[in-house]
C-alpha cells in the first residue's frame, strides 16, 4: 500500500482511517498532481500508448465514477488551483476536489469493490503525488474559527 510518491495510503494510514467512527458521513479533500506521462505498469494495454496524466486520471474518473455514485458519494466541490498562500512552495496541484460519502463504510465499500480495484491503476498511473484528507463536516458560517 505504501509509496514514496504518496500515491497509495500506508498500512498506518488506513488504519488510522478505519479506527475513526464508520457511521458519521465524512469528506474527502483530495489534491492530485499529475505525472507527465502515465506510468503504467509495462504489461498493461495502454503502458505503450503515450496518454499523459491527465489523461489517465479522467479514465480513472470514467471507470471509478460509477462505483462512486453507486455508494452513494458526490464531488460537492471543485476548484483549479492557482498558488500556494501558506504552504510548501513546491506544491502545486492539478486537480482540488472534495468527495462526499453518506459514511465511512461507503468509501470503504467503493475501494473494495472490483470495478474500482480495476479502474484504481489509471489513478495510479496518472498521479505524482497525492494529499487524501479524510474530513468530518461541519456548519459553514460568516467567520474563521
Amino acid at each position: 500500500m505504501s509509496s514514496d510518491h504518496h500515491n497509495d495510503p500506508t498500512r498506518a494510514q488506513f488504519d488510522a482511517f478505519k479506527d475513526l467512527d464508520r457511521d458519521q458521513p465524512i469528506e474527502m479533500l483530495n489534491l492530485v498532481a499529475f505525472n507527465d506521462l502515465a506510468n503504467y505498469p509495462g504489461d498493461h494495454e495502454l503502458a505503450r500508448d503515450g496518454l499523459t496524466g491527465a489523461e489517465a486520471y479522467k479514465l480513472y474518473g470514467k471507470h471509478s465514477g460509477p462505483v462512486l455514485l453507486e455508494v452513494g458519494g458526490q464531488v460537492i466541490w471543485r476548484g483549479q488551483f492557482q498558488t500556494t498562500l501558506i504552504g510548501p512552495a513546491d506544491e502545486a496541484w492539478d486537480t482540488v476536489f472534495i468527495a462526499r460519502y453518506p459514511t465511512a463504510h461507503a468509501f470503504l465499500a467503493m475501494v473494495s469493490d472490483p470495478d474500482y480495484q480495476r479502474a484504481v491503476v489509471h489513478r495510479q498511473a496518472a498521479v505524482r503525488t497525492s494529499r487524501l484528507i479524510r474530513c468530518a463536516p461541519t456548519g459553514s458560517g460568516a467567520t474563521f474559527g
